[in-house]
This record gives C-alpha cells, structure tokens and sequence, in this order.
C-alpha cells in the first residue's frame, strides 16, 4: 500500500477582510495559496462551525487560490451568535446569497466547490442553484438533511453505538413535552432566558458531536467543542437549521442532483462515521453519475482522520 497523503504544510493568508452580506451581517473571509491559481473555496460545517488555519492545508498553495469564510454569526464573523446575534436573517437562502457575493467580490468567474459534513450539504444546495459557477465538488462525510438523517443523530440511532454519550446528550431534556422531537426541546433550552440553562445545553449538544466525529476517542477535540463561546455558536445555529429542517424541502437535494450534470466530484466517506452514515453518501453517488465515491474502511466523521485526509489531498490534486 501507497504512503497516506498527509496534508500540505501550514500557510498564512495573503488577504482577508470583513464582506457586508446585508442585515447588519458581516462575513469574515481570507484568500491564501496562489493568487494566480484555481479557485477554491472552503465551506465549514456544522452549521456553526466556523474555519480554521488547518483548513487550507487541503490544498497544494502553489496551484490554488484558496478561499475560506466564516458562515453568519460564528468564527470570525460578526455579530457572534454568543454575543446574542439574531438567527433571523441567518438561512441557507442567506448563506448561498453570502458565497455569491463573496465570489463576485474576489473577482472569480467559476471555482471548486469544498465542503463537509454541513459544508457538503451547502455545495451541493449551492451547485444545484448555480451549476454554471461550479467547476468541481469535493465532498465529505455527506449530509442531505433529510428527515431520516436527523431522526438517526438526535433521535436515537447513534444512541445505540455510544449509550454512554447520549445519556449525556439527553441529560438536559428531563423537561420534555411528550412526544417531543429531541431538537426541538433542545430549541427551547437554547434560547433560554436563563443563561445556565443556555449554556449547559449548548455545551452538551456541541460535545455529543465532538465526541462521537471520530472513530477514535479525541478528548481535546471535546474539550474544544465545549468551549463555551464556541459551544452557544455551535449548538445554536445548528439547532437553528435543524429545527428548521435546514430551510431545504425534504429530499431537496436528491431530487435535484440532476442539476450537477457536468459537474464532476469525488465523496469521501468513512465507513464508520456514526454523524453522517455512509447511506448518504451512497445514495448521492449513485444518483449522480459523475462523481467518484471514496469509502474510507477505518475512519469516521472527522476530516483529519488519516483516511479521510488522504483522499480528500488526491481529490484536490487530481483537479488541480
């Protein structure tokens, strides 16, 4: 067997600022790599997640022009969701308009297209409304927001892999309705007028993800995810769009995969990735004839696992 790929080495941005997105919005947004190369440009996950400097590392900086931004109200953008942002103006439609307007502004015609779990599911809603901007998707740990997918995470499912994890996820749902979907109760405790309340939800939503994103135990990674700040970002925005079924139809994005004709892509998959399981990835494979799907046998959710990272370089490379 070939050497794993191992990601390029750190680089710092040649440019960055702060994009007026509209309602009182302010999305950060960098460029690094070659400014004479390929654009790229990087969705995070979560939703909420936000980027980081380790994010350019999956690109060769001599042949891309590489583009991250931190989504409405998490990272570097402003307002912060942990400073109290408004979630109204924060949607998907906003989001795919913020990608436009960060294209335009950076002067760039077409560009690949790069995201995960949450990001994933962003590039395939933004490929399919503008295929024509779209030179190639690079996919990771799919994620099409259906029902099912989120009945599986938050409902009980992956409950059943890690008993010990989601007793701790369901700790703060004692004060449920009846019947009520556990993203919902976990909607109201969010946004609690009563900080405590807020942030120990907040910590125990972000920290079942942390927890449960790698085959492997990360204790650092949990302790990150914790992080307070981090946490009432994280788990809010997201609950936000999981709450709202991610402001998608149900099967959105199957249904109109066929708006990706002459788009390439590869998926990147791990076989045991408990967040997004490999069902996703498979059905959006084999509905759209141009991608290539990569089914990583020992690795998770997590973009750094060695797997994952391997194939997610080649990916690059080979459309670069």
């Amino acid at each position: 067997m070939t050497a794993l790929r191992e990601p390029y080495p750190p680089i710092e941005p040649y440019d960055q600022g702060m994009l007026e997105v509209g309602d009182d919005q302010q999305v950060y947004w960098e460029v690094s790599g070659n400014p004479d190369g390929k654009p790229v440009v990087f969705l995070h996950g979560g939703p909420g997640g936000g980027t980081s400097p380790t994010h350019r590392q999956f690109f060769d900086p001599a042949a891309y022009r590489i583009v991250l931004f931190d989504q409405r109200g998490c990272g570097r953008s402003l307002p912060h969701v942990a400073d109290g942002a408004d979630l109204s103006a924060n949607t998907t439609d906003h989001l795919l308009r913020d990608i436009e307007l960060l294209r335009t502004g950076l002067g760039i015609a077409r560009w690949q297209v790069f995201g995960g779990s949450w990001g994933s599911t962003l590039a395939l809603a933004y490929a399919q409304r503008h295929p024509d901007r779209v030179t190639e998707l690079v996919l990771r740990g799919v994620f099409l927001l259906r029902r099912s997918e989120i009945d599986w995470y938050y409902n009980g499912g992956a409950g059943q892999i890690y008993p010990d994890l989601w007793e701790k996820f369901c700790a703060p749902l004692a004060g449920a309705e009846p019947g009520e979907h556990p993203v919902d109760t976990y909607h109201r405790l969010l946004h609690s007028p009563d900080p405590d309340v807020a942030l120990e939800a907040a910590v125990a939503w972000s920290t079942w993800e942390g927890a449960t994103s790698s085959l492997l135990p990360r204790p650092e990674h949990v302790a990150e995810t914790g992080e307070p700040r981090f946490a009432l970002a994280f788990a809010r925005i997201e609950n936000h769009y999981f709450h709202h079924r991610g402001f998608l139809d149900e099967g959105q994005l199957l249904r109109d995969v066929h708006r990706l004709d002459g788009i390439p892509g590869v998926i990147v998959q791990g076989r045991y990735d408990v967040v997004c399981p490999a069902a996703s990835a498979w059905a959006l494979h084999r509905a759209w004839p141009e991608s290539t799907l990569c089914i990583v046998d020992d690795a998770g959710h997590a973009a750094n696992e060695p797997g994952i990272t391997h194939h997610l370089v080649e990916a690059t490379d080979r459309f670069r």
